[in-house]
């Protein structure tokens, strides 16, 4: 029975982990990661580099190096994702032609925006018309990017379903014409309606369709993925997930990632400013201090194998994952140990970042060691990865030791028990 429960299990969690907008949802973000990684550089080479070499009216010049490339990244993000998501779900959808679903997708977006926008002026703000602001465009609206590129992608691919839709101009007409017809109306159809609904919204809430989906949808979900409780109930199930072999991106990917993400935008804006950055659960926290050597934090276990471990088998799987679980890559560990359907393993596995998590939670909370405001690569060495992201604070690399300590003490009575039943199984065998 528990068997038939634990297949049906892994069945199913394994259909969730390919679900066509999940994974195309997965796949936009990795596609945009590197402009937030640069977002990241900039900010450092603003706030760190810069200071040592030039002040004055002098250093406000030179930061404009990295303020315009936060133009570029961070305060378009919401633009970013929406083409990008609209392209890979209707190529992940076998659509003949996504670049016309992300051109349409792109128009959606910007149909939607408020005609009148208050920007600022002086120490007021003046309303305008004719100009679209950051704050529609960025980070703060980022889910809703998300939502047009899934929507207007999935009406399009409805709607040309329909043959008295498509427009076929022969043969004879170059290629990419004859492709740009075949969706047209539908394309026309999509912004047309998008616009109609806009305009409903105005007339009857006084309220641009932007506003209402970051109101009622990105907020709440918010919320809760970046809540303290709910970012460990989430992070720790996609790490429960891991040991049954099934990637834990089936749940952080669409439910923690995208806020997590922009989270650190948000932080990396307000350091940029001078300002105090609001979150303390970003997406660089977790790089930081919840998987350290990749999920499950096993560094940690790295560590206690090399150091503690006599078994020969277990020895040799640590020195092949070494190198790549420096960089937090720990697939040589997870399959190869194996901390999959390992059950003393898994214990600690999932325990580990949460303990580690809280602590740096609290740590960061009160004070002693300053919040993450660098997107960092999540390949970034352990260490490394604190000094970085929190732009210099020598504390964090410090919480990162003793972190990594504490997860080799708690590893290590479990790895103990799994080397006991591994010596168990080679002596029936043998």
């Amino acid at each position: 029975m528990n068997s038939k429960f634990m297949n049906k299990f892994i069945e199913i969690a394994s259909k969730i982990g390919n679900q066509v907008h999940l994974r195309s949802l997965r796949d936009a973000f990795a596609t945009i990661i590197p402009m937030f990684i640069l977002a990241g550089l900039a900010v450092l080479i603003n706030n760190v580099l810069f200071p040592f070499i030039f002040s004055g009216e002098t250093l406000i010049i030179a930061q404009d190096f990295g303020n315009s490339i936060n133009n570029g990244t961070l305060n378009i993000a919401g633009l970013l994702l929406c083409p990008t998501i609209a392209y890979f779900l209707s190529s992940n959808k076998g659509f003949a032609n996504p670049i016309s679903a992300a051109v349409v997708a792109l128009a959606t977006y910007i149909t939607i925006m408020p005609l009148a926008v208050e920007v600022p002026f002086n120490d007021d703000s003046i309303a305008t018309t004719g100009a679209l602001t950051y704050e529609n465009l960025g980070t703060e609206a980022m889910f809703v990017g998300i939502i047009i590129g899934l929507v207007a992608t999935e009406v399009l691919l409805l709607l040309n379903k329909t043959k008295a839709l498509q427009i076929n101009l022969g043969e004879q007409v170059p290629p990419a014409v004859s492709k740009s017809f075949s969706t047209m109306l539908p394309a026309i159809i999509i912004v047309s309606l998008f616009a109609a609904l806009s305009l409903l919204l105005q007339i009857t809430l006084n309220m641009d369709l932007i506003t209402l989906i970051v109101t009622l949808i990105q907020q709440p979900l918010r919320r809760v993925g970046t809540s303290l409780l709910g970012y460990l109930f989430l992070y720790s199930f996609g790490n429960l997930l891991f040991t049954f072999g099934i990637h834990q991106s089936v749940i952080n990917g669409p439910f923690t990632e995208p806020f997590l993400t922009q989270n650190i935008n948000e932080n990396m804006i307000a350091y940029s400013q001078g300002a105090e950055p609001p979150n303390i659960l970003t997406i660089s926290f977790q790089t930081s201090f919840a998987q350290m050597g990749g999920t499950g934090a096993t560094f940690c276990l790295l560590i206690a194998i090399l150091i503690f471990s006599r078994m020969k088998p277990y020895r040799e799987v640590g020195k092949l994952s070494l190198a790549p679980g420096i960089f937090e890559i720990n697939e040589p560990m997870i399959f190869g140990l194996p901390i999959v359907f390992n059950i003393p393993m898994i214990i600690p596995f999932v325990l580990v970042p949460i303990i580690q998590t809280l602590i740096a939670y609290i740590v960061t909370a009160i004070g002693l060691v300053s919040k993450t405001v660098v997107f960092i690569p999540w390949v970034t060495p352990p260490v490394i990865s604190g000094y970085l992201a929190t732009a210099g604070d020598w504390r964090a690399p410090v919480l990162q030791v003793i972190l990594i300590i504490l997860g080799v003490m708690i590893y290590l009575p479990f790895l103990k028990v799994s080397e006991r039943i591994l010596k168990r199984q080679a002596e029936m065998n043998g």
